[in-house]
């Protein structure tokens, strides 16, 4: 079939898969942080829009390089939810030569599912609870082969830090209004969570978290990829976390630069996600949203 190029562009990062599947030859993420300020302005940011601008121009190299002829880019919360939306797809068009999808909350939901699950198929138990925690966005996709139920809730880690922990660390009361926050989401969620077996976490908060858990000296996709982990270690990483600094959690040896002010939030929805599924242990994938829009590409309509 050849290689083709997904491109997922969130409220916190947009990320580069290029590869001939299940073959990945180019993995790629920047922080690009395109959702400031929106959920307060209903707008992209100038600032925000030339660091995104900026990545995109990186990745057009990349996959001009390797020959790519099959592209699809899909852009998620921040994007769906900007007054001035038609200026961040007008730049990728001018870039890239292909229009950028805008998902609607299920679309997302169910090419989450599909990349977390499908390789991993014969190892889940079913139903499979699928978390993603996006800037902007958090999804939750149960199922047994395919998504029986997902929502996309607008809860994310950009944007709860940005609307409840203003602090550095977070008060306790920022962190009670944070949580309840989450819990209103949780409590009209239509998935029901208590019913899963399994639970996938993705996306870049679980996945450093699970970094910090195994106590990597440096982030390793080899080593946070299929690794199980406990809930009750989770909670109490978690717990450690909120305590720190900015400062301090930058200087974590795992942790990326542009994710150690708004994992805190992140950290928050994790938290009473695994709370409500009530499980024990859960999985951690790097496979996520990125491969089930490179899966899309190889499987056709």
């Amino acid at each position: 079939m050849g290689e083709v190029a997904a491109i997922d562009c969130g409220t916190n990062s947009v990320k580069l898969l290029i590869g001939d599947l299940p073959a990945v030859s180019v993995r790629e993420s920047r922080m690009v942080r395109l959702g400031q300020g929106v959920d307060a302005t209903g707008a992209l940011a100038d600032e925000a829009l030339a660091r995104t601008f900026a990545a995109v121009d990186e990745y057009a190299v990349l996959i001009r390089a390797h020959g790519v002829s099959r592209v699809r880019f899909c852009a998620t919360s921040a994007t769906r939810d900007a007054s001035n939306a038609s200026v961040f797809t007008d730049g990728v068009r001018e870039r890239l030569g292909v229009d950028p999808e805008v998902l609607s909350g299920p679309e997302e939901a169910a090419l989450v599912f599909a990349g977390a699950t499908r390789t991993l198929r014969d190892e889940l138990e079913p139903p499979v609870l699928v978390v993603d925690i996006g800037g902007g966005s958090t999804e939750l996709v149960l199922g047994e082969h395919e998504p029986d139920s997902g929502v996309s809730m607008d809860i994310g880690a950009v944007r709860l830090h940005e609307r409840h922990l203003h602090d550095d660390p977070p008060t306790s009361a920022q962190i009670a209004a944070c949580l309840a926050d989450v819990d209103a989401h949780l409590d009209a969620c239509p998935v029901p969570l208590a019913d899963a077996r399994t639970v996938v976490g993705t996306s870049g908060t679980i996945k450093t978290l699970a970094a910090g858990l195994l106590h990597l000296p440096v982030y390793d996709r080899d080593a946070v990829d299929g690794a199980h982990l406990t809930t009750a270690d989770t909670l109490a990483f978690v717990d450690r976390l909120l305590a720190m600094t900015v400062a301090e959690r930058r200087a974590l040896p795992f942790m990326h630069p542009g994710r150690a002010d708004v994992i805190a939030a992140g950290a928050l929805i994790w938290r009473r996600v695994l709370e409500q599924a009530q499980v024990d242990r859960y999985l951690v994938s790097e496979a996520d949203i990125l491969y089930g829009i490179a899966w899309s590409l190889v499987d056709g309509p």
